[in-house]
């Protein structure tokens, strides 16, 4: 039997526990070793409080199975808690990142805790404090180093790690975090106001399209998700998306499979085979590929016996399973690089897409 994964909770409920366990400790003499906390799924939660100086406490996050770069921190919350009544307002200590681009759900200039994490936290309060006023200032000792790790940088979240959570629980699906950060990132964007995004699967990709043709509008590495994030993005009124990307993923992409993730399909020697015999290539060299073990194996073979334009019409087929997946609400372009990031293959529409994709060069000029 499988076992069973086991769940953790997130680093706004650490908030939470710290800032209750904080208020109770200054209004009761007593600092509680264990705090409540009620998480918005109807879960409780009962964390375990490490005290610091007085009125400062510190819960260490837990991400239970899922790989979370933030497991084993401390998340370190003091509550300053006023004479008079108001609001309770938050404030980042060390190693929590300020916002500083437009089109997250937190304003730039605030600090990086998002809108459930600040419910948790001023709900448990009022049962402490009742209406008094309050000020919340949670740390994360290593957070910056740790968010160099996470999409913050790209989010435009500087010097610190974001405090997150809209259920209170880490369950163990990466996929799921990597596909909820991707979103966050894709909204971000779409508030600013753009149309039209570069999709690349990874850093290298990213780079490699960088040095070719200058700064974008906006980039997104997708990984493997990129039938999810072309809808998504057509939902949110993405009319022009260019893909770039290495063709061992991408090839993928032109047999129709939005997913590129190993463990959901493969079918890359079977795609070339494919297209090597539309382009009536001898039965023995069609053989020769399919025993290959590796997309880079196969591309030499192609190479070495004259068939490169297979990859043109690989692009081109990946670039209609892409439109199809936007519904044709979205004008898709697809570029291939070889392992030397070079362009390999372009779809025909993607050179009208990078044009509308791509920074004008006047305004590149502007930033450099």
């Amino acid at each position: 039997m499988a076992k069973k994964l086991r769940e953790g909770f997130s680093t706004g409920s650490c908030m939470t526990g710290g800032a209750a366990a904080s208020a109770v400790w200054q209004t009761t003499g007593h600092c509680p070793s264990v705090i409540r906390v009620d998480t918005p799924i109807g879960k409780t939660l009962y964390l375990d409080v490490i005290p610091g100086e007085y009125g400062t406490c510190a819960v260490v996050k837990d991400g239970g199975d899922d790989p979370d770069v933030t497991h084993g921190s401390q998340i370190v919350t003091k509550v300053e808690i006023y004479d008079y009544d108001g609001e309770i307002s938050f404030a980042g200590g060390p190693g929590v990142g300020t916002v500083t681009q437009e089109g997250l759900k937190i304003p730039p200039g605030q600090p990086a805790i998002n809108p459930v994490p600040r419910q948790m936290c001023q709900k448990a309060l009022r049962q402490v404090i009742g209406d008094r006023a309050a000020l919340v200032t949670v740390s994360v000792p290593g957070g910056e180093e740790l968010a160099r790790k996470t999409f913050n940088p790209r989010l435009g979240i500087v010097d610190g790690i974001s405090i997150l959570g809209t259920t209170g629980i880490v369950r163990p699906m990466s996929e799921e975090a990597m596909k909820d950060s991707l979103l966050a990132e894709l909204d971000m964007y779409a508030r600013q106001g753009h149309k039209e995004i570069l999709f690349v699967l990874g850093g290298t990709g990213e780079n490699a399209l960088k040095e070719k043709f200058g700064d974008f509008r906006c980039i997104l590495q997708v990984s493997n998700y990129i039938g999810f994030m072309i809808e998504e993005a057509v939902e949110r009124g993405f009319n022009q998306i260019l893909i770039g990307g290495f063709v061992g993923k991408l090839v993928k992409v032109a047999s129709g499979t939005m997913n590129t993730h190993s463990h959901v399909a493969d079918g890359r020697i079977e795609t070339i085979c494919t297209h090597l015999a539309l382009h009536e290539a001898p039965v023995e060299i069609i053989r020769k590929v399919y025993g290959c073990l590796t997309t880079r194996k196969a591309m030499e073979i192609v190479h070495a016996e004259g068939y490169d334009a297979i990859w043109q019409d690989m692009a081109q087929k990946a670039s209609e399973y892409c439109c199809k997946t936007a519904h044709k609400m979205a004008e898709v372009g697809v570029i291939f690089l070889d392992s030397d990031n070079r362009i390999l293959a372009e779809s025909r529409n993607a050179r009208q897409v990078l044009d509308r994709v791509r920074l004008p060069r006047q305004d590149q000029e502007r930033q450099s």
